[in-house]
């Protein structure tokens, strides 16, 4: 190991024994080798397209209870010395009042990847180029339309001074669409995350190009038909969401105020706080006895999907709220320990060059006893949201709003033809959480996204979903 280092994992592992050296009591190295190719259009015409490979090692060490991190993209054995020397003295020099315990040590050796029969990279541009003629040609009717498409394919090896040594493989064809239908009444918009994890066969298993080109009917018939129904905001009314809109409040309403760097307040002055803070995990109710929301990177064929943490720890499900009581908090190895219960495998990283922190991967709602038809029976009045336009949230992801894309106005226990325009449901996270008296039994992972937090930014790739949810009593904050 002393003159020539034969890659990155090499470099990563010299790293850990050049930390040693100075002292500190935990050292990780992270090797990332990623490989992007993406196009992008404007109303079917190419305007932009790259090939970025990348490589790079990203290291943390722990001083004297503070925590230093830096990192490189030059493979070189005099820059790595350099980097972790820089990641030393921020720690030294940090000097916390509190010193960060990750707990006791771990020490994982594991291969895992992705699976995929058709890797992306060996799909040539010609193969590309013909696919997203395919998607713009779908939009085609449209006033003005955005596509974005990238294949991701990302090699990781994480090294520690404590004996793990993770290696994985990610894959992911990142898709985003911007839609814009416009009719005689106005116009309707519409952002989507396309994004797959996988190899090229996913194209075909998922049928994307056909979901595409449905998700554009509804949004032309929504800008056409959808007309306002003033009625709606003079009484509460019952909604009944589909999975798409479950999968954003799963996600805004649950998932990050459920991260404990939130609630501890780490986050505050970068992505914001959480509500939790001023409540009692395993005790206080934030939402009605239906209301069980979980959060598992586990599932594959998800963009979620990981098996081992960012910080060498084995991945498992995370039940966040159970039975409308929270019940566990996402957490890393630092914040696993300020909470007395060790990590539950939420450390991730978006590349070499960020740092590991507590994210969410795959959040939903569990499903429940009841079927579509059973949910919308009983409503007298109410609204079937299919389908989101646009949401906002505060930043301690209490106060929330979900405007409706494709909506319905649901009369007698029937869902009509009327499309209801935009309409508003802004509440609560508690509020909204114990309005919920049913879910179905279908459970769909129809959100995927990229998850933004932190400063410098890190956008990660999550899905989310669940049952079709009823919500009771729920006042609209306007239509149209």
């Amino acid at each position: 190991m002393a003159s020539k280092m034969k890659d990155g994992k090499d470099l990563a592992e010299y790293c850990i024994q050049f930390g040693e050296k100075l002292g500190a009591e935990y050292v990780e190295a992270r090797f990332v080798s990623d490989t992007v190719r993406g196009l992008a259009f404007r109303n079917g015409m190419l305007v932009s397209g790259g090939f970025t490979p990348s490589s790079g090692i990203g290291v943390r060490v722990l001083i004297d209870g503070s925590m230093g991190f830096a990192s490189f993209d030059r493979l070189e054995k005099g820059l790595a010395e350099e980097t972790v020397t820089a990641a030393a003295k921020m720690a030294k020099n940090a000097k916390r009042k509190n010193p960060i315990d990750l707990g006791n040590p771990i020490a994982n050796e594991a291969k895992w990847k992705m699976e995929t029969k058709e890797p992306l990279n060996d799909v040539d541009i010609d193969t590309i180029k013909e696919f997203c003629t395919e998607m713009n040609q779908q939009m085609a009717g449209l006033a003005s339309f955005v596509f974005m498409f990238n294949t991701l394919e990302a090699d990781k090896y994480l090294v520690t001074s404590e004996g793990t040594k993770i290696d994985s493989k990610l894959s992911y064809l990142q898709m985003l669409a911007i839609l814009t239908a416009q009719a005689p009444g106005g116009s309707e918009q519409k952002f989507m995350d396309l994004t797959l994890a996988g190899g090229w066969e996913r194209i075909r298993d998922t049928g994307i190009i056909e979901k595409l080109k449905d998700e554009v009917e509804r949004l032309k018939k929504a800008a056409e038909t959808a007309v306002k129904i003033d009625d709606l905001l003079a009484q509460p009314i019952d909604m009944v969401v589909g999975p798409e809109v479950a999968g954003i409040i799963a996600h805004e309403n649950v998932g990050h105020p459920s991260e404990g760097d939130r609630i501890m307040g780490r986050e505050g002055a970068q992505a914001g706080e959480s509500f939790w803070r001023d409540l009692k995990i395993g005790e206080s109710r934030v939402g009605s006895d239906a209301v069980n929301v979980s959060e598992d990177p586990t599932i594959t064929k998800t963009s979620g999907y990981y098996v081992y943490d960012d910080e060498g720890v084995i991945a498992r499900k995370r039940e966040l709220i159970k039975d409308g009581i929270l019940n566990e908090p996402l957490l890393n190895r630092e914040f696993g320990t300020m909470f007395g219960s060790g990590s539950n495998a939420a450390a991730r990283a978006t590349g070499f060059n960020r740092e590991p922190i507590v994210r969410m991967a795959n959040t939903y709602f569990e499903p429940g006893d009841f079927s579509f038809e059973e949910l919308v029976e009983d409503v007298k009045l109410g609204v079937y949201m299919r389908s989101f336009q646009e949401w906002n949230i505060d930043d301690r992801r209490y106060q929330s709003k979900y405007t409706g894309s494709e909506a319905y106005l649901i009369k007698n226990g029937e869902i009509t033809d009327t499309m209801v325009k935009r309409p508003i449901m802004e509440t609560t996270s508690i509020g909204m959480l114990s309005a919920v008296d049913a879910v179905s039994k279908n459970l769909r992972f129809d959100f995927p996204g990229t998850c933004g937090k932190s400063d410098p930014m890190q956008g990660i790739p999550v899905y989310a979903g669940g049952g079709d949810i009823r919500f009771r009593g729920i006042r609209l904050g306007g239509v149209g």
